[in-house]
């Protein structure tokens, strides 16, 4: 007599015969991932949207997004008395009155700024070794659109809190959308609901932050690892490495365990930063009053090279076809537009210009392509010198010298220091190249 199968596997083998999942979890489960390192910067940005997630979940059940006027009893001593927004309140309640809600919410700021870096590190990496091209021209699309919407959603995140920083941030916000030719107004009033700070505005975002915005970024990662999947991955020359090969390690248990490990790395880090590392104390700032501006309000560094750019652009303006362009389109809008606009076409025009239309699975390393690694360093400067230029008032207060001069050195900077990093770059790469050509040809070796 045979023995009875336990009810759990008939039902595993049931429900395999309709879908089919056994045949795909086995390959699955074979895919073979490279073991070089820098491969794991494109998990990071998984992990920490993991960690955003849960402790987001949390925030939710204390977060209040309203305008609404109220008076602050609570445990901050400094505000009690104070007027304020109910948004404004419950940030503070929550930090100060609930149980682990300050850690909560620094966990969950951290996580923001490491979700935004880890996308631009593996963007980069990507970049340098031309994991862009054919066939993956359209992940790379995915990955620049997760980037913009992880920038939105970070500051649609600390935009909520209605503090003097963020309603700061708020309000040159409103300035960059009014400056939009023609369609300006419409969606400023759009957004805002009215004029600034407008009636609307919080719960608008709110939406956004909480709903539209983290359910769009799960959908492109759905679409990421498919495609990374789907297309297999691209690995670095060397022994035994080939275009139509992939040497590394399989996805169960070895890349799994390590995979596992470092989502545990990320989250514990997260954590000890969002405990030991304070991070947006809002009730130093204060609430916001649409007439108070404090100096030295900075944003997160995800949007600092914006507010930079704003900061040192000259003051010009133009008038055509019966419209004013103000001063802040350019720096607020046409600069992020040709930024990311570029960064979309990237594929498209290297292939173009390059005439290489090939399928690639080996990676190029940064020396291979001079001019491509030099474009690379002289953006990455280009944006670093606006980020720093975010911090203009505190230059000039720490340094000693007038604000109008920290800004046309920034100008000057601005355009010199990439040309020059990118002139250095191109001669480097060049130069590595060609040693490493001589070294290759015959005779070309040193002897030993």
């Amino acid at each position: 007599m045979t023995a009875r199968r336990p009810v759990s596997r008939r039902l595993a083998r049931w429900i395999d015969a309709r879908i089919g999942a056994a045949n795909f979890s086995r390959t699955a489960l074979r895919k073979v991932f490279p073991d070089h390192w820098s491969f794991l910067f494109g998990e990071i940005p998984l992990y920490s949207f993991v960690v955003l997630v849960l402790t987001g979940v949390f925030l939710t059940f204390f977060f209040e997004p309203s305008l609404a006027e109220t008076v602050y009893t609570g445990s901050y001593w400094p505000l009690r008395g104070v007027e304020m927004s109910r948004a404004y309140h419950s940030v503070l309640e929550l930090s100060f009155d609930v149980r682990a809600g300050l850690v909560m919410r620094q966990i969950h700021h951290w996580a923001a700024v490491v979700f935004a870096a880890s996308i631009v590190v593996h963007l980069v990496r990507v970049f340098f070794t031309g994991a862009f091209r054919r066939p993956r021209e359209l992940n790379w699309m995915v990955g620049v659109t997760l980037l913009i919407l992880a920038i939105v959603n970070g500051f649609t995140g600390y935009s909520l809190v209605d503090d003097q920083l963020s309603g700061t941030g708020l309000r040159i916000a409103y300035g960059v959308v009014l400056s939009i030719p023609a369609a300006g107004t419409w969606m400023a009033s759009l957004l805002f609901g009215g004029e600034f700070p407008g009636p609307d505005i919080l719960q608008r975002l709110y939406v956004l932050h909480v709903l539209v915005v983290p359910v769009a970024i799960g959908s492109l990662v759905a679409v990421h690892l498919f495609m990374v999947v789907r297309h297999k991955h691209s690995h670095f020359p060397g022994p035994g490495r080939f275009e139509d090969n992939v040497v590394g390690e399989i996805a169960w248990p070895t890349y799994a365990a390590k995979a596992g490990g470092l989502f545990f790395i990320t989250a514990g880090v997260l954590a000890a930063l969002g405990g030991l590392a304070q991070i947006n104390p809002i009730w130093i700032y204060g609430p916001f009053r649409p007439a108070d501006v404090s100096a030295a309000s900075q944003p997160d560094w995800y949007m600092a090279w914006l507010d930079g750019a704003l900061r040192i652009f000259p003051p010009w303006e133009l008038r055509a076809f019966g419209y004013e362009i103000p001063n802040p389109f350019y720096p607020g809008v046409l600069l992020p537009g040709i930024t990311f606009g570029l960064l979309y076409l990237w594929p498209l025009l290297e292939a173009r210009l390059t005439g290489d239309r090939d399928e690639h699975h080996l990676l190029d390393r940064p020396h291979d392509r001079p001019l491509r690694t030099a474009f690379g360093v002289a953006t990455l400067v280009f944006y670093a010198v606006l980020t720093v230029a975010a911090a203009t008032d505190v230059l000039s207060t720490t340094f000693g010298f007038s604000i109008n001069a920290a800004f046309w050195l920034l100008r000057v900077t601005v355009i010199v220091l990439p040309l020059a990093a990118g002139y250095f770059t191109y001669r480097l790469a060049r130069d590595m190249k060609a040693r490493e050509n001589r070294s290759l040809s015959p005779g070309g070796g040193s002897a030993h």
